[in-house]
């Protein structure tokens, strides 16, 4: 017997109006299944329920309707019902103490938990993702924050008429403005002052690459790691060129032991025999763009310490803005102290007094820590997801839930990513025991 399906409407904040399935993806998976869909009230959701009724879905008050529950972020603890079965970014894998509570109400309901972030192939590699647009939002953010920036600091720039991504409709759209930009700058160039106007990009996968995106709609020219740094300092480059460099994982880190060779799947095994290695490119760049994943394990690739040296050692610091879309707070940003959203996206930093101040006009470090950015692009985004995600919804809906996992028929890709199944940790999770026992120990 297929299970009703039911999309939640997203309340982690007021910026969240994206949707897990878009309503003509709906549709198609209603005329596949002969399920029954039923769509929880929003007034924030990019998509009306009036488009969800028409692909056959029912508006309702809460979650008690459905049997399978896909959403986006975090469910509040006090909205988890018994025996569901939720498909969220759970933000629980790492042992995340601030969901622990969460994790540990979804086992005690006797519910299903399904994080979207560990479906994946037999290679490893994540199938469902909200794909390059944090990249985009991340860029076109940091583009429209360090225009008024500047233009506070009586430098004006092009970049002043660039709008913050939810300003635009879509992806697109930002890139025909910038585009327009792009051809400006070619025509009438930078200010002297910015120039050469350098962006240096940590990351090579998906959130970087819709990073490059944006800024290639400006007039760019990739400068490779090893000579930027020449580059810049021999004064090379023209004010009518945005000069992009793209630092992969041994531009970043080095050995410890100074005999040995950087090796990339050394460097993913075993991080603690690696250090730093970045801080050397910090004079020559003019913004910076993290878009590497990250966990402690790791080294940091901006530290307090480097950002206070990089003031102390150059007459006239270069680096103006970082816009850290991994945003892990104290990670490998380490000025990253505080995640923000699209009502005050940056703050500043100050890397001599090591502190930090709201807003992006005045003086330091512009950061840019927005920790949910493809918000800011729902209908781009949504659509994506929701398009990797049809595949597997029709499997999800007809599984048989009172079985044991393995005889579930959920699709396997699925089958890794349930953290727990009917209330019990699964094999793969169960070392999130000890996260849990932990954060007993903490409340007591």
């Amino acid at each position: 017997m297929m299970k009703k399906l039911l999309i939640r409407a997203e309340d982690k904040n007021r910026w969240e109006r994206r949707a897990p399935v878009v309503p003509a993806d709906l549709a198609q998976i209603l005329n596949k299944t002969g399920s029954r869909a039923f769509v929880e009230r929003s007034d924030k959701r990019f998509f009306s329920e009036e488009q969800y009724a028409a692909a056959g879905a029912v508006g309702c008050e809460g979650m008690a309707d459905g049997d399978v529950i896909l959403g986006v972020k975090e469910i509040p603890i006090e909205k988890i019902l018994a025996g569901k079965t939720y498909l969220f970014f759970s933000h629980t894998i790492k042992g995340q103490s601030d969901n622990m509570p969460l994790l540990q109400k979804i086992i005690d309901s006797g519910a299903t938990l399904i994080d979207y972030e560990k479906i994946t192939d037999d290679k490893g590699r994540r199938l469902i993702y909200f794909g390059p647009f944090a990249g985009d939002a991340g860029a076109i953010d940091i583009l429209s924050l360090m225009g008024e920036h500047w233009a506070g600091r009586g430098i004006d720039t092009r970049f002043a008429a660039v709008r913050r991504a939810h300003q635009y409709d879509s992806v697109e759209a930002a890139r025909e403005h910038l585009t327009d930009i792009g051809r400006q700058i070619s025509r009438d160039g930078l200010p002297a002052e910015l120039s050469p106007f350098t962006v240096g990009i940590l990351g090579y996968g998906n959130v970087s690459k819709g990073a490059q995106q944006i800024f290639d709609c400006l007039p760019t020219e990739r400068i490779a790691a090893d000579d930027v740094n020449d580059f810049v300092a021999a004064g090379r480059g023209d004010r009518r060129t945005v000069y992009v460099t793209v630092f992969k994982e041994q531009d970043l880190v080095k050995p410890v032991d100074a005999e040995a060779d950087f090796d990339l799947q050394d460097y993913f095994d075993h991080p603690e025999r690696y250090e730093s290695h970045f801080e050397r490119f910090l004079p020559s760049l003019t913004l910076l763009v993290n878009a590497v994943y990250w966990d402690k394990r790791y080294p940091r690739f901006v530290t307090w310490a480097g950002l206070k040296r990089l003031s102390e050692t150059t007459r006239s610091r270069k680096l103006s803005g970082i816009a850290d879309i991994t945003c892990d707070t104290f990670g490998s940003i380490e000025c990253n102290v505080k995640s923000t959203d699209s009502d005050m996206p940056a703050y500043r930093v100050d890397p001599v007094a090591g502190t930090t101040q709201d807003g992006h006009l005045g003086e330091g470090i512009v950061l840019l820590a927005v920790d949910n950015l493809p918000c800011e692009l729902p209908n781009d985004s949504s659509t994506f997801f929701s398009n990797q995600l049809k595949p597997f919804v029709p499997g999800l809906l007809a599984a048989d839930y009172a079985s044991t996992l393995e005889a579930s028929g959920l699709p396997p890709e699925i089958q890794k990513a349930v953290i727990v199944y009917n209330g019990t940790l699964t094999r793969t999770y169960e070392y999130l025991n000890a996260h849990l026992e932990g954060e007993k120990k903490n409340i007591k």
